[in-house]
């Protein structure tokens, strides 16, 4: 993969033609390649795509002509995967600087990254690795969120984990210290209501009562996607955050409920395998925009209005 120079990131960008964007109150989906050809004959309206940042960090070729195709046409939500911000070691500035070039590429109207951990040592996981949530943990979430948001020169959305395991060490619960966070270095939240859902079930607590406790008015973005059941060496039951399927009733009911709080809030349907037909994956983006109108409906005859 060849780095590109700040003068390629200048030259990509020239010959772009980005409209004006807006993702508020839109629901949107993953972009992947397998759909490239209905979204450009089914011409979808207001909706957005999100694409993982590392897909994108070589200087051009096919996914980047596709990517610009849909970007001429349709705001941009920007997801990394590998950024390791919960990791003790510092971040890998090359791969900082690649995700940087991304941004200024395609001009994303939100960007974000995850609440955990994936390389160590200059070995990378396929993995995102939880990390405990202690005052030490705290500190260089802070800083490697700083260097980021430096270095894009904008806000990052931070999104929760689904989670297997829980720590010991642990001194704070993930509500505080996601809310730590937003109140030390000004970032956003990214709400997967999904993960929500998973790690409230392994971990036997109240999803809702979760939600409640979030700084929800920190929230940038909402991700809804698929999980699957599993169970434990014990026989318990054990649901994994595989993005694989339809959004389960469960998680519906849940997105109503931070919806409500929230308002309109852009949201994104993650489907990263075992993918459907674009008519399948558009279903769900009719769902999720029925509920945001339901919600929006039921406050109004609230009010009086």
């Amino acid at each position: 993969m060849r780095n590109l120079t700040d003068a390629d990131v200048v030259a990509a960008h020239r010959h772009l033609q980005l409209p004006a964007a807006c993702v508020q109150g839109l629901v949107g989906v993953s972009f992947k390649h397998e759909h490239f050809a209905p979204i450009l004959e089914n011409r979808p309206k207001r909706t957005f795509f999100e694409v993982h940042a590392e897909n994108y960090m070589g200087a051009g070729g096919p996914p980047h002509r596709a990517l610009e195709a849909i970007r001429r046409d349709y705001p941009l939500s920007v997801h990394g995967v590998c950024m390791s911000i919960g990791g003790e070691q510092p971040l890998d500035v090359g791969h900082l600087k690649r995700f940087r070039d991304v941004c200024l590429r395609y001009e994303p109207e939100l960007v974000s990254e995850h609440l955990a951990w994936s390389s160590h040592s200059g070995r990378f996981f396929n993995d995102l690795l939880p990390v405990p949530y202690t005052q030490k943990t705290l500190a260089q979430v802070c800083a490697h969120i700083e260097q980021v948001q430096d270095a894009i020169q904008r806000p990052l959305l931070i999104e929760n984990p689904s989670t297997y395991i829980v720590f010991a060490s642990s001194s704070m619960t993930e509500p505080e210290f996601l809310k730590a966070v937003t109140q030390r270095t000004g970032c956003g939240l990214l709400l997967d209501v999904n993960n929500v859902f998973v790690s409230a079930t392994n971990h036997e607590y109240d999803a809702f009562a979760y939600l409640d406790s979030l700084p929800l008015h920190a929230v940038g973005e909402i991700h809804l996607a698929g999980h699957t059941q599993q169970h434990d060496d014990e026989g318990a039951l054990l649901l994994i955050d595989s993005h694989d399927g339809p959004v389960a009733d469960s998680v519906w009911a849940l997105y109503e409920h931070a919806i409500g709080g929230l308002g309109p809030v852009p949201t994104l349907i993650e489907w990263d395998s075992a993918l459907p037909s674009w008519e399948v994956l558009w279903e769900q983006v009719g769902k999720a925009n029925a509920r945001m109108a339901g919600v929006r409906s039921a406050k109004e005859l609230g009010n009086g209005n």
